[in-house]
């Protein structure tokens, strides 16, 4: 087995794409085996252990409390062991349900221990909604702040600034109470002075913004940078990062990703907001001691936090439910499925109620389209599904490399500088275009749009024919100049969204994915679309136009194409289907419209997954080195147990610890001259026979209870793991029996198992390791990271790569 453990006083994490970051002026370093967790630390967790106690007290450690402090829990970046956590939490449940029957307050506690759950789904559904709420109204707010101010009362957006205003609809825009910066500085908006004041006004915003929301991540809660998404995937299969879903992360995720949003970066809130329902989640599990104590139980909880993040971000409950099941969750019982809509439909909700929009609807480009497509439209929308699949692909490759040269090189040292570059050329290439200027989500509103008689955008300047008009809807018409004007743009910004995103995504400020892909995919929707609609206009008399759409009628809706491929690229990026295509049907409350976007999702996804398997969360996974073993990919080689388990040839025989034959002093030289996180327990070392597995964690603390509050345990006691104590001379001191932290149905297989099985084992009981045996002797054992490293060095990957214990 390896025997790496942490560097003195250097840890290494990796919490969005880089090898360190500086946490409470530390740096973490996570390269050590799976079956590793370190004890010597220097920061904040146990010094080295000599027996006689342990030397500090660890920071980490008051996440879970019991009669015994630390028995039975974790490590920091350690995985669980999920047979145990289960297991403990079905004979916690037997107590309870028999108790219930004694007494009437028994039953009263019964019957609260099952109300729990829902009432924590409750709760974190409440909170989860509210925090949506604010983060919508304050960025909707300071995105406006970059352009102008309401001197009606500066907490006024644009919008609201202007509702109570007299102007007429065409000029809704210019209300005498919205002032743009050039206005309040030199009393008038025209000229090329006040157009340059403007600029510069937007960009010190912009570069104000993100530079404070660098800085807070930088300074307070590292773990809030990114979207989360990929850490939360590899914390729900199991594994342990603490303080990722702290009070902290909270409080400055929820800032700091609305400074970021308002700075105008390329990125979304969306991604950000299942982080922020998951620690509303984990939080809110304090409460309730079921939850508190259970890892296992609070990953269900988690799971249902983030069908309530999914629910907030686009106003799609059912959508949240099913991107928890097939995107985030590692275990999803049918129990966790109620409960995650549950608390999708709280979420969604409080949200409503609070109506941050102020138009009644959950997310800015809510839209209804209410003209049928035709089988022919099926021929672009599959070609906006292949956009969406070649634009994911490439995406995905170009921002992992360009997040691995961060990582690798001296630019991941200068995390504030990169945020400020890149903020910088953002705002300088996005102020001159309209449609880059404004916030990504009022673009994708914008591309949605479906153009009526009132609307003023330049999208909508068609050439009128009022004659031939039939009730609201408008009949296809020749496109006027505001539209062609409206074409180059968006090429222009369709060209600069592609780009400038790959820098974006990964920085350290909050950084969601989900809007930009939409924006990428909307523009070159709109774009098709109104390129069909005017072949449709001028060539109606055409063979494949002539059955369904004739002159004068209303056949082609380009804002269904901007949603078409919107849906096309956020496939791509995310290899998202079902859930992509119920987010995007209750984004547009048009049953009719289904078959479109599942041709689009699963054309990007088909050819996405012609050029890498992997969507952008799992290639974040891969790159920061997190112990997650993908449910979804087969494993299909030929090798035995045998060829995976250590220790192989030539190595140290297994260390093991003996049931009844070795003293308190023999079991600290054990621990002090390994660093592995658990030992099996054998009858003898000539027999070999398996007894058990025991945790090092259990046996540290143990052994230190023991000496402080047992009499007569001293060095030479010895320590045994059976039911009756062996017989020992009168004089011999006390004995120690710890056959209570004792496993004693730890997993086995024989040597001669195909890894086949052994991987499929890990996947869906979430082991932590498994004991290899051989005519039932004890032969070597397979950890996590050793099947990790296994598959990496298969696919021709470096299995060093896997940088987690």
């Amino acid at each position: 087995m390896d025997q790496k453990g942490y560097r003195r006083g250097s840890f290494q994490s990796s919490t969005s794409d880089e090898d360190m970051l500086e946490i409470a002026g530390a740096s973490l370093d996570f390269s050590m085996a799976d079956d590793d967790p370190p004890l010597d630390r220097e920061m904040g967790g146990f010094s080295s252990y000599n027996g006689g106690g342990m030397n500090g007290t660890s920071t980490m450690m008051d996440f879970l409390e019991e009669p015994l402090p630390g028995v039975g829990t974790y490590e920091d970046f350690n995985t669980i062991d999920w047979v145990r956590e289960k297991s403990r939490d079905r004979d916690r449940h037997r107590e309870i349900t028999s108790r219930s029957k004694e007494s009437t307050w028994a039953l009263i506690h019964s019957v609260s221990d099952a109300f729990s759950g829902w009432l924590l789904m409750l709760l974190i559904g409440l909170l989860a909604g509210s925090l949506a709420g604010l983060i919508d109204i304050s960025a909707h707010w300071m995105t406006d702040l970059k352009e102008g101010v309401c001197l009606a009362g500066f907490w006024f957006n644009h919008e609201h600034c202007c509702w109570k205003s007299n102007t007429t609809f065409t000029d809704r825009d210019k209300c005498p109470e919205w002032k743009s910066w050039s206005q309040l500085i030199l009393g008038h908006g025209e000229g090329a002075f006040a157009y340059i004041l403007n600029y510069f006004m937007y960009v010190i915003w912009a570069l104000l913004f993100s530079l404070l929301a660098v800085l807070l991540v930088k300074g307070f809660a590292p773990y809030a940078c990114g979207s989360g998404i990929p850490e939360i995937k590899t914390i729900l299969s199991g594994f342990i990062i603490r303080g990722y879903l702290g009070k902290w992360t909270l409080i400055i995720k929820t800032i700091t990703l609305v400074l970021a949003v308002s700075s105008g970066l390329s990125l979304g809130k969306e991604g950000p907001l299942v982080h922020v329902a998951c620690c509303c989640g984990n939080i809110l599990c304090h409460l309730f001691t079921k939850y508190r104590k259970n890892e296992a139980k609070r990953r269900e909880v988690l799971s249902a936090a983030a069908a309530a993040g999914v629910s907030v971000a686009f106003g799609a409950p059912i959508g949240g439910v099913l991107f928890s099941l097939e995107e985030v969750s590692y275990y999803f019982p049918l129990k966790t499925l109620w409960r995650s809509f549950f608390a999708a439909l709280v979420a969604a909700f409080t949200l409503r109620s609070i109506n941050p929009f102020g138009n009644s609807r959950l997310v800015l480009f809510y839209v209804e389209f209410h003209m049928p497509w035709h089988l022919l439209e099926l021929v672009p929308f599959i070609l906006l599904g292949i956009f969406g699949g070649l634009w994911g692909a490439f995406f995905i490759r170009s921002n992992i490399a360009w997040c691995r040269r961060r990582k690798t090189t001296k630019l991941g040292k200068y995390p504030v500088l990169e945020v400020f570059v890149v903020t910088a050329i953002t705002a300088v290439l996005a102020f001159p275009n309209e449609y880059t200027r404004m916030s990504t989500s009022e673009l994708i509103s914008e591309l949605f749009n479906d153009c009526g008689i009132l609307d003023s955008s330049k999208l909508c300047e068609y050439v009128n024919d009022f004659n031939s008009t039939k009730g609201d809807d408008l009949p296809d018409r020749a496109a006027g100049p505001g539209v062609y004007t409206a074409m180059w743009q968006l090429a222009l910004a369709l060209i600069m969204k592609v780009f400038i995103t790959i820098f974006t995504f990964g920085m350290k400020v909050p950084s969601g994915l989900f809007i930009p892909s939409m924006a990428v995919g909307a523009i070159a929707g709109r774009l098709l679309g109104v390129a069909v609609e005017q072949l449709a206009y001028y060539h109606h008399d055409w063979a494949i136009f002539s059955g369904w759409c004739s002159q004068g009628a209303d056949c082609i809706t380009p804002g269904l194409y901007a949603m078409v491929g919107a849906a096309a690229c956020l496939g791509g990026v995310t290899r998202m289907t079902v859930s992509l295509v119920v987010i995007m049907f209750e984004l547009t409350g048009g049953l009719e419209y289904i078959v479109p976007l599942m041709a689009a999702a699963m054309t990007s996804k088909w050819v996405a997954d012609a050029i890498g398997r992997e969507g952008i969360y799992d290639a974040h996974i891969r790159l920061n080195g997190y112990p997650f073993l993908e449910a979804k990919e087969e494993f299909s080689h030929k090798t035995l147990a045998m060829d995976v388990m250590r220790p192989r040839r030539n190595d140290p025989p297994l260390t093991v610890i003996t049931q009844d034959s070795m003293t308190v002093e023999d079991v600290e030289t054990v621990i002090n001259e390994t660093t592995y996180s658990g030992y099996p327990v054998v009858v003898s070392r000539e027999s070999q026979r398996l007894v058990g597995f025991v945790l090092r964690r259990d046996l540290i603390i143990s052994i230190e209870n023991a000496r402080k509050k047992q009499d007569g345990i001293v060095s030479t006691s010895v320590i045994y793991f059976t039911d009756h104590s062996p017989p020992l001379p009168p004089s011999s001191p006390s004995m120690l029996k710890l056959r209570s932290i004792l496993d004693l149905s730890p997993f086995t297989v024989t040597d001669q198992t195909p890894m086949e099985i052994v991987v499929d084992i890990f996947r869906k009981l979430g082991l932590r390791q498994c004991l290899v045996t051989h005519n039932g002797k004890l032969l070597g054992i397979i950890t996590k990271k050793d099947v990790l490293k296994h598959i990496a060095q298969l696919a021709n990957q470096d299995p060093d790569s896997i940088l987690f214990n």
